[in-house]
């Protein structure tokens, strides 16, 4: 495993400037996050660290090599795209197979690597299989061990979960995490699902406009976000205005309290079994999301008035 540096990096695209002079070092053995919208910049900064796309401007370094001019297949690391882009006409182990055979590695030794790899991603037995046999995760999962056969130092993933539903999806989270672990790589993961990032990544950085705005471990995003971007971005949020600047409170933050400093109605309310969510009118003309967890009462919409209550410690001051 290496750490990865990116220095001053700034990619144009004709007159599209897609990132903008970049800073961002990423530690060894980390599983980092590139995390914001559309066109923020994320999915470009990985095909720089990559090696697919030259930056127009300054440098990527794997430990402290500078490889902002090595090809690709010379970085050490392995790449794992949204469309898997496995061959249909080979075998599973074939398609693991292709990097190595590329590298014209011996015969024996491709066969105990292409098994090594299997069993890495828990699909021993599988190398004989078509690739139409196998079921989306497991397409991923031979996507996996085709990038972790060439024994890369760095893992790169590109929204590697998009194409899964919702259950595959959260099963791969811990797969992903487990395998960056074992394997003692240091894992760069792209992506604009903030439950994903939230739930397997070390750090994480934030992108808005080709700039990183925020970054730093999961729940510091969450709980101390430094403008209203990265409030909104990362999980619900409420913005309030306050005398100099905004206030994030998010919705778990509120309770019902008769001696709360906010007084409002319930104008809306989805009940979710294990919690409830309450959109409340306030009196000052703002509206706030306020989420219940396990609740005994289900309160309905109506004029009745309540309070709301947050501690002082859930009150995070934002950038205008």
């Amino acid at each position: 495993m290496e750490s990865i540096k990116a220095v001053s990096v700034t990619k144009r695209f004709g007159n599209v400037t897609a990132l903008k002079a970049v800073d961002l070092e990423i530690q060894r053995g980390e599983l980092f996050f590139l995390l914001g919208g559309s066109g923020c910049g994320k999915t470009t900064l990985l095909r720089c660290i990559a090696g697919l796309e030259n930056p127009s401007e300054g440098q990527i370094y794997f430990g402290d090599r500078d490889v902002t001019s090595v090809p690709t297949h010379k970085r050490e690391a392995a790449m794992v795209f949204q469309s898997y882009a496995l061959w249909p006409h080979l075998t599973v182990g074939q398609n693991i197979a292709f990097g190595l055979e590329e590298r014209k590695v011996p015969k024996a030794e491709i066969q105990r690597r292409v098994e090594e790899a299997l069993a890495m991603v828990k699909l021993e037995g599988y190398g004989s299989r078509s690739i139409d046999q196998m079921s989306g995760g497991q397409q991923q999962r031979v996507s996996l061990a085709r990038a972790l056969v060439v024994k890369p130092k760095c893992l790169l993933l590109d929204e590697p979960l998009s194409n899964l539903d919702a259950q595959l999806r959260l099963e791969m989270r811990a797969e992903i995490r487990r395998i960056v672990k074992e394997n003692d790589l240091t894992g760069i993961y792209v992506t604009h699902d903030q439950a994903e990032a939230l739930s397997m990544a070390d750090r994480m950085a934030v992108m808005d406009e080709g700039v990183v705005v925020q970054v730093g471990a999961p729940e510091e995003i969450y709980r101390r976000p430094v403008n209203r971007y990265v409030a909104g971005f990362i999980g619900e949020t409420n913005i309030l205005p306050a005398d100099e600047g905004y206030l994030s409170i998010r919705p778990e933050a509120f309770r019902i309290d008769a001696h709360g400093d906010y007084e409002g109605h319930i104008i809306q309310r989805t009940y979710l079994g294990n919690l409830i969510q309450y959109t409340i009118a306030l009196s000052d003309g703002n509206e706030v999301q306020v989420t219940e967890m396990n609740p005994r009462v289900i309160r309905e919409p109506g004029p009745e008035k309540l309070r709301l209550a947050v501690d002082p410690e859930d009150l995070v001051p934002l950038e205008k």
